[in-house]
């Protein structure tokens, strides 16, 4: 009896046979079931901001000099020999009044004097040390260059960056400025600017200035407006082809305050600064204040600091003229 099995049926058997292998044995990565570890996406990572510009070392004393004045808003001061004069004339009086009004003069011997105006700080170039990093900011604007309109000034003018933001765009955002307000700034912080980088290396067609109010506290109308004369004294020598729209200094606090009346006795000698061809004077201090004379609440809320609303204000009341003064 022949036991051996036919051929194919052999062959059969070897295929079923290599198949089963295949299932109990997986093949390379085909067979491979097992489910994939989850991939956790890379952390997004913020963009580093760029750092800020060095800061500027500060001036030498030699370049600190105090600044000169146009006579039109000069200080009267008398001379030396004027001064001599003045003493042996208060001398004089003095040895012939009454005993009475001796006794009180050698008690309080500076309550009779003479004493000249004193020499103006305010014409003396000075940075806050707070300011440093805006100022190299600044210069650092000036280095990037394309500036035709250019503001100067104190926070009021810095704040065109935040609270007046969206006027700022609506009525200067097509045009190449650069805004050098810096909050707190004075006069001194002005003229030193000026001659440490932002008053060199551009060609502006028009210069928007005001800046004078936070000297108020400390200075004189007529030293403010003295000061404000030796800006554009300054800016006129930097930049001779551009004209300067000089701003009246905003009101502030309320009717028959002192830094009130500082601020609006400077204007008057400001104003005598325009010549009509270069530097041109605008008083919009009235567009801010109520009928009584009042800062109100809706446009200057802490009395000083213009918000949206009195920079659409201010924008309004000077945009015939720069637009002429830039052309």
């Amino acid at each position: 009896m022949d036991v051996n099995l036919p051929l194919v049926p052999r062959r059969l058997v070897a295929v079923l046979s290599f198949c089963l292998l295949a299932l109990r044995a997986p093949l390379g990565h085909a067979a491979d079931v097992t489910p994939a570890a989850p991939v956790t996406p890379a952390p997004v990572v913020a963009p580093t901001p760029p750092a800020p510009p060095a800061l500027l070392p500060p001036l030498p004393p030699s370049a600190l000099l105090p600044a000169p004045a146009p006579a039109a808003v000069a200080i009267a001061r008398p001379s030396a020999d004027e001064v001599a004069i003045a003493t042996k004339a208060l001398e004089k009086f003095l040895a012939q009044v009454d005993p009475a009004t001796k006794a009180i003069a050698a008690k309080y011997p500076d309550m009779l004097a003479v004493r000249p105006p004193r020499v103006n700080p305010l014409l003396a170039p000075g940075l806050a040390t707070g300011h440093r990093q805006k100022h190299a900011n600044n210069v650092a604007r000036v280095k990037e260059g394309d500036i035709d309109l250019m503001f100067m000034g104190d926070s009021i003018t810095d704040g065109w960056r935040t609270g007046g933001r969206a006027v700022f765009e609506k009525y200067y955002g097509a045009l190449k400025t650069g805004n050098f307000g810096i909050g707190g700034d004075t006069v001194q912080g002005v003229l030193y600017r000026l001659r440490d980088g932002e008053g060199e290396g551009y060609h502006p067609k028009a210069i928007m200035l005001m800046i004078g109010t936070n000297n108020s506290p400390s200075a004189s109308s007529a030293e403010i407006a003295e000061g404000v004369g030796a800006i554009v004294l300054d800016l006129r020598t930097r930049f001779p082809d551009a004209k300067i729209l000089l701003l009246a200094i905003f009101p502030r606090a309320n009717p028959g305050d002192a830094l009130r009346n500082t601020v609006i006795g400077a204007n008057p000698l400001i104003a005598k600064l325009a010549d009509g061809e270069k530097v041109f004077y605008l008083d919009i201090g009235d567009k801010f204040l109520a009928a009584d004379g009042t800062l109100p609440a809706d446009i200057m809320p802490d009395k000083l600091h213009p918000n949206a609303k009195g920079y659409e204000i201010w924008a309004a009341a000077v945009n015939d003229k720069l637009a002429e003064l830039m052309k």
